[in-house]
């Protein structure tokens, strides 16, 4: 893990002049990995891919793996593990002593790059998060090869999409054109309205993809990693 120290952002969504403190974590520098998510099974057989309930983790839940306790030989041992529900992510990082970061976290650590602490306004920092998102097949990819941040983290951008604690915080309620924390603010054309940066077409793609899960689902592109208070 390394250190993200305290600092104050304004979110994606919200008024312009909403800022938020998020005080200072520990992150894990990549996602949690095939292995180390497959010790973490052996010494928990509720998770197993067999074993675990389905209002936990739908019937994709490890569909990679060859049985319970055995990696595909396709698999690269040092990839981001996938196929995980919200459930089974939260479990492993409370057996760990951790948890899954809030949004607010998650997003204070990813507007980082190799040498600004919120390098949203860069046109190359936007450009090379969608790049990833029109590449295929990323989250096969070992963890750790692209550089890290100016916190010392790296993949946050580039192999998957990863779980928060709160990723389904925002409901349906309200009116849509007033209420910003409406779904529909977020993922129709009424999301210029609550939108602090109408340009960062990759914080929509996020908060649009995080509003269409339900905890027990488990995509091949979606992995997570963990976080601890200081």
């Amino acid at each position: 893990m390394t250190e993200v120290k305290s600092g104050v952002y304004t979110p994606f969504f919200g008024k312009k002049d909403t800022s938020i403190l998020v005080r200072g974590f520990m992150m894990d520098v990549v996602p949690v990995t095939n292995s180390r998510f497959l010790e973490f099974v052996k010494r928990n057989p509720q998770w197993r891919r067999s074993q675990v309930k389905r209002i936990y983790a739908e019937s994709n839940y490890l569909l990679n793996w060859t049985n319970d306790t055995t990696l595909s030989p396709a698999m690269d041992p040092e990839a981001p593990v996938t196929n995980i529900s919200w459930f089974a992510a939260k479990a492993y990082c409370d057996a760990a002593g951790k948890s899954l970061p809030t949004v607010d976290q998650w997003e204070y650590a990813a507007m980082a790059d190799e040498t600004t602490e919120d390098a949203r306004n860069k046109t190359s920092y936007n450009k090379d998060i969608l790049s990833w998102y029109e590449k295929p097949n990323t989250a096969g990819n070992r963890v750790h090869q692209t550089p890290e941040n100016v916190w010392g983290i790296a993949d946050l951008h580039g192999l998957v999409w990863e779980w928060t604690a709160d990723f389904n915080e925002v409901m349906l309620s309200g009116e849509s054109r007033k209420d910003v924390s409406n779904d529909a603010a977020k993922f129709c054309g009424s999301g210029s309205i609550g939108a602090t940066d109408l340009m960062n077409y990759a914080a929509f793609m996020r908060f649009a993809f995080r509003g269409s899960l339900k905890a027990n689902y488990c995509v091949q592109n979606q992995g997570f990693r963990a976080v601890k208070n200081l």
